[in-house]
């Protein structure tokens, strides 16, 4: 099974690692061969394999928890980390032709019954309208800009109104005590809201970090500005494919919340 590996844009993305045992998280290359250099590859959630997104499609998966129900199964884990994995590439950079089909190839959601399922569904059908080039003029207007894009995409700067504040530092004290390490080559800070998402899928999927570490580092660091992004994300002029995003995030997180609410 091949392991997590993103790869977007230079320069328009931050880039976490993490080492447990032999391996590699983010931004690492994929191990599998028949993956290895496309932009997203990730074990799939047990109950949502189809014939386009079987091993053998070099594309990898982009294959969604549809529901809120599928969060409390057996695989919920797993499940949790994947959509960590995918909003995270979608956050990452613009999402190219390789992403693009991964998401297209998801199975349609016909009567979407909760808010996470039509938003998967959502997120689908903007796939479809929508092509790379297009894709990354948003991108860059949303978040790039001249100056400064529309919806700024650090946690410091929604917790405090400015960059690099202490926010920032309280995070890369966590990040080092459960070992992760942002790569010298990449200028954003740890608190880009695809390196948090990549992290939390790096935390969920862990043999030595337990639920209760899982719960404090999302209370900490994502949730107290996570709901802030992704409402002004949904409400840039320039949003049309990553209002979608954004509404995807806006589910997903919510029910996060209740989930990591639990008494363990």
């Amino acid at each position: 099974m091949p392991e997590v590996s993103i790869d977007s844009a230079p320069g328009e993305n931050d880039r976490s690692e993490k080492r447990s045992g032999n391996r590699r998280f983010y931004h690492a290359e994929c191990e599998d061969e028949e993956n290895t250099n496309h932009s997203l590859c990730f074990p799939l959630p047990n109950h949502m394999h189809s014939e386009r997104s079987s091993r053998g499609n070099t594309t990898g998966g982009v294959i969604p928890v549809h529901s809120e129900e599928s969060l409390a199964g057996a695989a919920e884990m797993q499940d949790r980390a994947n959509t960590y994995v995918a909003l995270g590439a979608l956050l990452a950079g613009p999402a190219n032709g390789d992403l693009l089909e991964a998401v297209r190839s998801m199975d349609p959601v016909s009567a979407p019954e909760t808010p996470l399922e039509m938003a998967w569904e959502m997120l689908r059908k903007a796939a479809e309208n929508s092509d790379p080039q297009s894709i990354d003029d948003e991108y860059h207007d949303l978040f790039i800009g001249v100056g400064r894009g529309q919806v700024v995409p650090y946690g410091s700067w929604h917790l405090t109104g400015f960059l690099m504040e202490k926010p920032l530092g309280l995070l890369r004290a966590d990040l080092r005590r459960l070992g992760f390490e942002r790569r010298e080559d990449v200028p954003e800070s740890e608190d880009h809201i695809a390196a948090m998402c990549q992290v939390m899928a790096a935390i969920i999927t862990s043999d030595d970090i337990d639920f209760a570490t899982q719960r404090k580092f999302y209370n900490e660091h994502l949730a107290p500005w996570a709901a802030d992004f992704l409402t002004q994300l949904q409400a840039a002029p320039a949003a049309d494919f990553y209002r979608a995003v954004g509404n995807l995030g806006e589910c997903f997180f919510s029910v996060e919340s209740q989930y990591l609410s639990m008494p363990v």
